[in-house]
């Protein structure tokens, strides 16, 4: 009888383990198939604006969003999720972090608790920092110049999202839960707020559309577009 005990708790050992893998690859899968549909959005939202201007800016509308998505991935990569999800060290930890993981590199295979991937994280907010400026350009379309829309993407995420984030998600945060204790799940600050805002502010600088300062009306261009753009962002 007592010789079967090691084989029991080794069995026991081996479903334990074999459970905490099952949940482990479940939740990083949950987590790849996220960023996916968050990826997703960004050719959604080109769609969407695209379908209401005029013919003659469709393309440039359009290249706006995938410029963003090519843009901010670089920047990620570089030192964007070091700066907004590493820890930071300094008077300057609550609002941003350091440079330690910067070209995804020196980190943990593991990110928090050990459950999640820190390549999946990565990638899952990646298509946070890609989509949230992407949103601002609906308020600047047929306004603002290619090279300003680069200049603008560059500056706000490196010096607007970025601190943004790790106050918000990032560890030892000012707003997060070590901090002032704001909850947010799905971005209703950092990605919607801080979008908003921004888009307000930039609609403001740039002024109104010409047909608007005519008084004209400036009638959609593509309905199919804006449904099409609006059912993949649904």
């Amino acid at each position: 009888m007592l010789s079967r005990v090691p084989f029991d708790v080794a069995g026991a050992a081996l479903v334990l383990f074999a459970t905490d893998l099952a949940l482990r690859s479940a939740n990083n899968g949950f987590v790849l198939v996220s960023a996916a549909l968050v990826l997703m959005m960004t050719p959604a939202l080109a769609l969407f604006y695209a379908g209401f201007v005029r013919s003659r800016n469709v393309l440039n509308t359009m290249v706006m969003s995938f410029t963003a998505m090519a843009l901010v991935s670089v920047l990620w990569v570089l030192f964007g999720y070091s700066l907004a999800f590493s820890p930071g060290a300094g008077p300057l930890a609550p609002f941003i972090g350091g440079l330690q993981w910067a070209g995804l590199s020196n980190w943990s295979a593991a990110y928090g608790d050990g459950q999640l991937s820190h390549g999946a994280v990565a990638l899952f907010q990646a298509s946070f920092a890609i989509i949230t400026p992407a949103l601002i350009s609906g308020a600047v379309v047929e306004r603002m110049s290619f090279r300003a829309w680069i200049l603008f993407l560059l500056l706000w995420s490196t010096f607007i999202y970025l601190p943004l984030a790790h106050m918000v998600w990032g560890p030892g945060g000012f707003l997060g839960s070590s901090g002032l204790g704001a909850i947010d799940f799905a971005g209703g600050l950092v990605v919607e707020l801080a979008s908003g805002v921004a888009a307000a502010v930039a609609a403001m600088v740039v002024g109104r559309r010409r047909s608007a300062r005519d008084g004209h009306a400036a009638p959609p261009h593509n309905v199919p577009f804006i449904l099409m753009g609006a059912g993949l962002l649904w």
